[in-house]
């Protein structure tokens, strides 16, 4: 897959794709359901296949010091699409100039002029342009006029509900990742480096590797069974595992991140970048009164995430 980050200065191989156009925040099963249409057009029309997305998220751009919303990190989303079959990301960054444009602008600078796009899909909710003035109907409009077809989507339900972010942020908030995955069609994962923490965990016998997690949502704080890719290295493969997400209160005042025991494994990840999928909420975290009642829950934990995981 190849990933377009400026508009204006494009290869022209990388021109003239069918894709899909949104934030596709989580790459839940309603943006799966808009790229398999725009699969087929792509096909059809014997184009690659493509989407537009925009970096930074927009609604970061317009309120960068409201509380973190995000599912999955740039690299995350460029990773599952990746897997999809996307031939090319176009990575668009969303800045002053971009914000400006009326919807007219967008559809004719940047889809028609810059990207050259022959086929468009997006949601019927789809609101784009200066003060999101364009509508989906809005854009099927533009593309007569500037020669690219449009299709609109309807929205994606499952038996428990509409699908949305929104909704997936919700059930993880709640300690739901099974309701989460229902509507993502896959484990919420979270992507990252392993970074160095304060090693505690080794001098309780359960070395973890811990990931930052800022800007992302925060699942409910708690202890997880889950399943890890190392994504690269020595050490790339797929494991098992127990994570703990939250802030630690038996350690003062922490950031929080997540911390990832991998079962039967001995190496050095630091550095590597790693996926951590959320299969079952197992308790949620807790002040424990001493080391020892802290090191009881954790093997009991842990034997409670074997049991899920080997099912």
């Amino acid at each position: 897959m190849r990933i377009i980050r400026d508009p204006l200065f494009i290869d022209p191989t990388d021109r003239g794709a069918a894709a899909a156009i949104g934030n596709f925040d989580g790459v839940h099963l309603g943006h799966q359901a808009v790229i398999d249409i725009t699969r087929a057009q792509a096909v059809a029309s014997n184009v690659p296949l493509g989407i537009m997305t925009f970096e930074p998220h927009p609604r970061s751009y317009f309120a960068p010091n409201a509380p973190a919303f995000r599912l999955m990190n740039a690299e995350a989303k460029a990773n599952r699409l990746e897997k999809l079959g996307v031939q090319k990301l176009y990575e668009i960054p969303f800045n002053p100039a971009l914000a400006a444009l009326t919807a007219q602008e967008f559809a004719r600078d940047i889809i028609a002029d810059a990207l050259g796009l022959t086929h468009v899909v997006v949601g019927q909710d789809f609101c784009f342009g200066k003060d999101r003035g364009g509508s989906a109907q809005d854009l099927k409009d533009f593309g007569e006029t500037y020669g690219f077809g449009v299709t609109i989507a309807q929205m994606v339900a499952t038996p428990k509900g509409e699908v949305s972010s929104t909704n997936i942020r919700r059930a993880l908030s709640e300690g739901q990742p099974d309701l989460a995955a229902d509507m993502l069609g896959h484990y919420h994962r979270l992507e990252g480096e392993v970074i160095r923490g304060d090693q505690r965990g080794r001098d309780l016998g359960y070395p973890t590797a811990n990931m930052a997690t800022h800007g992302l949502h925060m699942p409910k704080f708690g202890v997880y069974a889950v399943k890890i890719d190392v994504l690269g290295g020595p050490h790339q493969g797929n494991y098992h595992g127990a994570a703990s997400i939250g802030v630690r209160p038996m350690f003062g005042e922490n950031t929080p991140n997540c911390e990832t025991f991998i079962f039967d494994f001995k190496g050095d990840l630091y550095g590597a970048q790693i996926s951590v999928a959320l299969v079952a909420f197992l308790r949620p975290e807790l002040n424990f009164d001493s080391i020892d009642t802290l090191i009881t829950q954790m093997d009991a934990d842990c034997a409670t995430a074997r049991e899920i995981l080997n099912d």
